[in-house]
């Protein structure tokens, strides 16, 4: 599944706050730490079911008013932190909606059952072997 990245961008409220940290008197007049925010209830770039599965898999990120927030400081750019956000949030948003493929359970072959308890006894054997032998 995947979804117009475009539009969800046009969706997205982005805002420069201060960044912290070590970075002396430049840090303390330079907005540079981006914050986006995207309202899932409100946003019309994914369907019911895949709004149903983000809810559910992303439930720990979500505000009380079901927006998703991420922020990004990690460099002195501005607009390198708002592209790293927008990755994040996307990747965020495609890991979510991956739907896991269905693992049919299968049956433990007679051979390798039988091979498994060879091996047990085997190895029953030896130790018992190690002993000292009883002496009547």
């Amino acid at each position: 599944m995947s979804f117009d990245k475009e539009q969800l961008i046009r969706e997205l409220k982005i805002k420069a706050i201060r960044s912290s940290g070590s970075g002396g008197q430049h840090v303390n007049k330079v907005s540079s730490k981006i914050e986006l925010t995207l309202n899932l209830k409100e946003s019309s770039v994914f369907n019911e079911q895949e709004k149903e599965r983000l809810f559910s898999k992303l439930k720990t990120r979500l505000t009380k008013e079901n927006n998703i927030i991420v922020y990004c400081g990690d460099t002195r750019s501005q607009h390198k932190n708002k592209d790293l956000a927008i990755q994040r949030l996307i990747m965020m948003l495609r890991e979510a909606l991956v739907i896991p493929k269905y693992r049919k359970p299968t049956k433990i072959p007679r051979s390798k059952i039988k091979k498994r308890l060879k091996n047990k006894r085997l190895k029953s054997e030896r130790k018992a072997n190690r002993k000292k032998p009883e002496i009547d």
